[in-house]
């Protein structure tokens, strides 16, 4: 049986498929993503030109789709798409002339996802550590064990978002982090009421800006799965990083081109949390909320 997810995040829209006759993760057939950025002009209302991006992708990704003669597909619609005026216009649109059927889901029920895949790749242990996954749109926390989900909620901080409303000056201006600092203050307040009960020592990163963090320090564990890296090691990077401009980040081989723009906002919201919720350990998982939903469509056969 052939598996493949859609997940269309606020940034970027992935295509996994899997080979799941073992009930595993682990047959990948294909992987890809596009970079559609639908909030390139803010989270309100997608653009025309992203619109077009976001269509192309899932036409391509539909096409691929019936070359690898896949039997369940489900495609779900996260951010951007359930906040846009015009998120539905575009599920609609999808529908009529693709053959996808998106389903929206709210940030509880992506987070929960997150939390399914994350535990695949990553062994928690005992100790309760914070999941987190840095989208486009919002940024979902997860407190949990190796056994239950503890406190999970997504809140609308996703670097699209921060980018657009913060990030004006090339390189970022202090008063500028100093701004996001406070919306993160006012925005997190939940979080940071339940880490009062729940200590949380290690961090573990799920996709998007945590995958460049692999490729740019030093690792202490690596697993098939996940990697470790030594937490200490992170600020020298990011005081490097948040003095660069965009021309210098652009340049740097290590930093995607395509998330040139948003990398300062993700670290400066990496930094936020590392410093708030005391974290001595970070991790990065390789899998995040399209295993976890190819997880559940494999187990629900």
């Amino acid at each position: 049986m052939k598996y493949a997810v859609i997940d269309l995040g606020t940034n970027t829209f992935h295509l996994l498929i899997i080979d799941s006759s073992s009930k595993s993760l682990s047959n990948e057939i294909y992987r890809e993503r596009i970079f559609v950025k639908l909030a390139e002009n803010g989270i309100r209302t997608i653009g025309k030109n992203a619109y077009q991006r976001g269509l192309q992708a899932l036409k391509h990704f539909h096409k691929i789709i019936l070359e690898h003669q896949v039997e369940k597909v489900k495609a779900f619609g996260t951010a951007a798409l359930r906040t846009a005026s015009n998120g539905k216009d575009f599920v609609q649109e999808v529908q009529s002339k693709i053959g996808l059927t998106i389903q929206l889901i709210p940030g509880s029920e992506e987070a929960r996802l997150i939390h399914q895949g994350v535990i695949q790749a990553v062994e928690l242990g005992d100790e309760k550590g914070l999941i987190m996954d840095i989208g486009g749109g919002s940024v979902e926390f997860i407190i949990a064990d190796k056994n239950q989900v503890f406190w999970a909620e997504s809140f609308p901080i996703g670097v699209a978002v921060i980018h657009n409303t913060f990030h004006k000056k090339e390189p970022i201006h202090p008063v500028e982090i100093e701004m996001i600092h406070a919306h993160f203050e006012e925005m997190l307040q939940p979080l940071f009421d339940v880490l009062k009960k729940y200590k949380t020592p290690c961090l573990v990163g799920a996709s998007g800006t945590f995958d460049v963090l692999e490729n740019l320090l030093p690792l202490t564990q690596k697993t098939e799965l996940s990697v470790s890296i030594d937490v200490r090691s992170f600020f020298p990077l990011y005081h490097k990083i948040i003095k660069m401009n965009m021309e210098e980040r652009r340049a740097k081989e290590s930093i995607p081109l395509s998330r040139a723009d948003m990398i300062v906002v993700a670290l400066v919201l990496i930094e936020f949390i590392i410093k708030k919720a005391e974290i001595e350990k970070l991790m990065v998982s390789a899998y995040a909320m399209k295993e976890g939903i190819l997880w559940e469509m494999t187990r629900n056969e």
